[in-house]
């Protein structure tokens, strides 16, 4: 698993790509964490290169939505069996917005 982060405009963007599982949620945490340091307005979660996400992965993610608080928003980029039918199932879906792509979550985020 990798992670890269880039900013568009008031935006914070980490991508994650690869497998996300037991091994791997760690490094993912790490990286949410070290974004989360520098207090994004918006914090935007790209999932769409992730080819697997295991229930360490999705604690992963609802440990970054509550350490977030109310101080960043988190939003998720994610589509298809891998990311998106996961997140539904789980009813995580109900926790963040979920968008297909990048710039749906974009756009999303500036209509707010």
């Amino acid at each position: 698993m990798t992670t890269s982060v880039s900013v568009h405009d008031d935006a914070t963007v980490l991508t994650v790509a690869g497998e996300v599982d037991l091994a791997t949620a760690p490094a993912l945490e790490n990286a949410i964490e070290a974004t989360l340091g520098g207090t994004p307005e918006a914090l935007i979660i790209d999932l769409l290169q992730v080819s697997f996400l295991a229930s360490a992965g999705m604690a992963a993610l609802v440990a970054a939505h509550q350490r977030a608080g109310s101080s960043t928003r988190i939003v998720l980029v994610a589509e298809g069996p891998a990311t998106s039918r996961q997140l539904k199932l789980t009813n995580l879906d109900q926790v963040f917005t979920l968008h297909p792509t990048l710039d749906a979550a974009l756009a999303s985020l500036h209509q707010s």
